[in-house]
């Protein structure tokens, strides 16, 4: 995983990886674990670089959070937020590793339409900043919102490719998916 994030690839997971007992502010700071440029023990002993290093990075977890609308929470145990707001704060902390790669598996899981508004318009910042997402979602609403090119598996065998209005129109997609009407006319 380690190497991976090295590579510039981060990924958020269906449920939450948080660290409940820790500030929203500490599990972004987490992030930035690839970061550190002072080793183990000079952080330990709280040396001056190593003390400067880490201002440094919690300056950078707090433009994270900024980043997310999530500062005004910085202080609130993890365990604390609401589902949506813990879904955004995996994203905060995947965002913490720079990545040029992000995986999204379900983001919108189990948000309501709100909520889920709110994650269509971090995702869409987030691939602004060029930033290259693969989503992994069952929402066709927002997979028709966020992507500019989607594959289509059913039990995981491919059964589609092509743009969102290719897939919309698609028979197999629509049938395994969709349902016999397709998408609702509000879906995109």
């Amino acid at each position: 995983a380690h190497h991976v994030a090295q590579l510039g690839i981060s990924r958020t997971f269906q449920s939450s990886t948080l660290f409940m007992k820790l500030t929203v502010l500490d599990n972004v700071f987490t992030g930035f674990h690839l970061s550190y440029r002072t080793n183990f023990l000079k952080r330990i002993l709280h040396s001056p670089s190593s003390v400067k290093e880490e201002r440094t990075l919690r300056h950078k977890a707090l433009e994270v959070l900024k980043f997310t609308g999530m500062a005004s929470m910085k202080d609130e145990l993890a365990a604390n937020l609401p589902h949506g707001y813990q879904r955004i704060l995996g994203i905060a902390m995947a965002l913490a590793t720079n990545p040029k790669l992000l995986m999204l598996d379900e983001p919108a899981t189990g948000m309501n339409p709100s909520e889920t508004e709110t994650m269509i318009g971090l995702i869409r910042q987030i691939r602004d900043r060029g930033v290259t997402i693969i989503l992994v979602e069952h929402d066709m609403k927002v997979v028709m919102d966020l992507c500019d090119r989607i594959v289509v598996l059913n039990f995981g065998q491919k059964i589609a490719e092509g743009l969102p209005e290719e897939i919309k129109q698609n028979h197999a997609v629509v049938e395994a998916y969709l349902g016999k009407e397709g998408v609702p006319t509000n879906a995109a």
